[in-house]
């Protein structure tokens, strides 16, 4: 599996944030800094100005401590403020020993070498395999883990407030993840990997006819999302509960992680 994004891809409106953000990360993690990537629509080249935002991960030589997470956040709240055409900005935070190891080899680790592009340091992908969209523990360890979410998602959706506006980023983040895990149910026979939503479930559909229109749904959604309290409903209580006992049957459990 090749990676999908390079720097050459960045629209020219994006270029300013992202040198802002290649000088700014070793000024505020300094020697604590290993590499740092980008991911999401930018470096795809698919970003679309005041609705995209800035996507990064940042590897560290340590595990990231609380203090390195406030630091993240400081940084993506100012690169957000001065930068109109990104509409916020989300930092992955991780020891690169983790990134490393062989519990995330089939999920950080895929990440890190086929969904991110290198902007400082160290490419980590070099120190990780090559990646096939059949290989058996890809699947499970990028989405089996569904049925764990859900309980999450749940408490989300109770604890935000009754408007539009704050459940619109509810349905975005729970709709492309369904998507994302509905298209890794299927991405062996497929045979390769794609980012639009819209593939992913055209994909899907091809397989589950009976579930296509949900996910093309989603996949909509994920795009354009609406602040429908039913639609986060639906998602918890049919298609995700039938998405994660569908996943568990055909590729088993993504292994526990360790608590933070």
């Amino acid at each position: 599996m090749a990676r999908e994004g390079s720097l050459a891809r960045v629209p020219d409106a994006f270029r300013p944030v992202v040198a802002a953000a290649r000088a700014r990360l070793p000024e505020v993690y300094g020697t604590r800094l290993h590499s740092a990537y980008l991911y999401g629509s930018i470096p795809r080249g698919t970003a679309r100005v005041g609705r995209s935002d800035l996507d990064l991960l940042v590897a560290l030589r340590a595990e990231p401590t609380d203090a390195d997470r406030r630091t993240a956040r400081a940084l993506g709240t100012a690169l957000d403020a001065e930068f109109a055409q990104i509409d916020g900005v989300g930092t992955l935070l991780y020891g690169r020993d983790r990134l490393l190891s062989d519990l995330e080899r089939y999920d950080l680790g895929w990440f890190v070498a086929c969904l991110c592009t290198p902007l400082l340091g160290d490419d980590l992908a070099a120190r990780l395999p090559r990646y096939r969209p059949d290989d058996p523990p890809l699947a499970r360890e990028t989405n089996g883990d569904l049925d764990r979410c859900l309980p999450l998602w749940r408490e989300r959706i109770a604890a935000a407030e009754d408007t539009e506006a704050a459940r619109r980023p509810l349905v975005r983040f729970m709709s492309r993840h369904l998507v994302r895990t509905g298209f890794t149910l299927v991405m062996a026979r497929w045979r390769g990997w794609t980012s639009d939503l819209h593939e992913m479930a055209d994909a899907f559909g091809a397989h589950y006819p009976a579930r296509a229109a949900q996910l093309r749904t989603a996949a909509r959604y994920g795009y354009d999302p609406v602040g429908d309290l039913a639609v986060l409903r639906s998602y918890v209580d049919d298609l995700g509960p039938w998405l994660a006992g569908e996943y568990t049957r055909v590729h088993g459990v993504k292994a526990p992680r360790p608590t933070p």
